[in-house]
């Protein structure tokens, strides 16, 4: 399967949606989308993982290297799991728990929250 990244812009924040497996052949691209995102001063991104089926180490370590970029320019991540997800668990949320790092997150369970600045996100 590949992986698409549609880009939208809703008040300051950029949102990535991502569709379909992110794994080695494909996590390019949202390594590139959030550079690029950067790279014109949109400084708050928000990662919509709703409709990723598949995320192996490769496609945490771009999550994690975003991560570190939008806190070295002052910037945040926000992801998207829908809100069944953060409850039942969906599989990128499983893959963040098994490996220990959901908690470094802040995940939102759809657009609306995670564009809120009054929003909380969801308990790790």
């Amino acid at each position: 399967m590949t992986l698409k990244v549609a880009e939208t812009v809703h008040r300051d924040w950029t949102v990535l949606c991502i569709r379909g497996e992110l794994d080695l052949l494909t996590s390019h691209a949202v390594r590139q989308s959030v550079h690029d995102a950067v790279a014109v001063g949109r400084h708050d991104v928000v990662l919509d993982l709703s409709e990723v089926q598949f995320c192996d180490s490769t496609g945490v370590g771009v999550l994690i290297a975003a991560r570190r970029l939008m806190h070295s320019c002052g910037g945040r991540l926000r992801l998207i799991l829908p809100s069944r997800g953060a409850e039942e668990g969906s599989h990128v949320n499983r893959v963040l728990a098994a490996l220990g790092v959901r908690r470094l997150f802040d995940v939102y369970p759809d657009r609306l929250a995670a564009v809120d600045d009054e929003a909380r996100p969801l308990p790790a």
